[in-house]
């Protein structure tokens, strides 16, 4: 390449730093300042099922992915709230859907980074919740029950795939309470699922959930 020619940047030093994320659906999603049009189901089921809980350090040959443990925790809630209307159920299922877009950071580390990381979270999930008819902020009850029920799916991800014995499960995540015998059992011995799985998997019961 001769000194006249150039390869011209791709953007000046004096441009603000991109904001948005191409997502394969073809939006640019603003990731600073989300628009529901640009939040599409096939984008979160994909991310979601590629994003891994735990950093990854867990066992068995598939990651354990976000995608897989919003089922589990939808299941829980299901099992927990036999009487809740669809959206509810809606709402468990995109509890974390907002890790598509910014990944699956474990506690400590969201405590770390601080106000900065919780901001963009609340703003992506303000999106998702307007894009699939959910209140921007559930009511008290429901997102006591997610949480419970999001406990209760680390416990035995903890110490069904994390390395966790079950008394330092038990000090962060609580004593997993309130699920039937059966439902425990099922728990107990689940394995992570392979992203296509997992994928589809969500698709299919969002599409089960979409009216009500």
């Amino acid at each position: 390449m001769s000194a006249e020619q150039k390869i011209s940047p791709i953007s000046n030093v004096d441009d603000p730093p991109r904001a948005w994320q191409r997502m394969l659906s073809g939006r640019r999603l603003d990731i600073l300042s989300p628009s529901p049009e640009d939040i599409d189901i096939n984008d979160i089921a994909h991310g979601l099922a590629r994003v891994a809980r735990w950093n990854g350090q867990t066992h068995g040959p598939n990651a354990f992915s976000v995608a897989q443990h919003s089922l589990i925790v939808e299941k829980i809630c299901n099992h927990k709230n036999p009487a809740w209307e669809k959206r509810w159920y809606r709402a468990a299922l995109l509890h974390d859907a907002a890790e598509y877009v910014i990944g699956d950071l474990i506690s400590p580390f969201k405590a770390a980074i601080g106000d900065n990381y919780r901001q963009i979270e609340a703003g992506l999930m303000k999106a998702i919740h307007l894009r699939f008819s959910l209140p921007e902020t559930l009511p008290g009850d429901i997102r006591r029950e997610i949480k419970l029920a999001d406990q209760i799916s680390a416990y035995f991800e903890a110490t069904r795939l994390a390395g966790f014995i079950e008394a330092e499960a038990i000090r962060y995540f609580g004593n997993p309470d309130g699920i039937a015998a059966e439902l425990h059992d099922e728990l107990s011995s689940f394995e992570p699922v392979s992203t296509e799985e997992a994928e589809q998997a969500y698709l299919d019961r969002i599409e089960q959930l979409a009216d009500g």
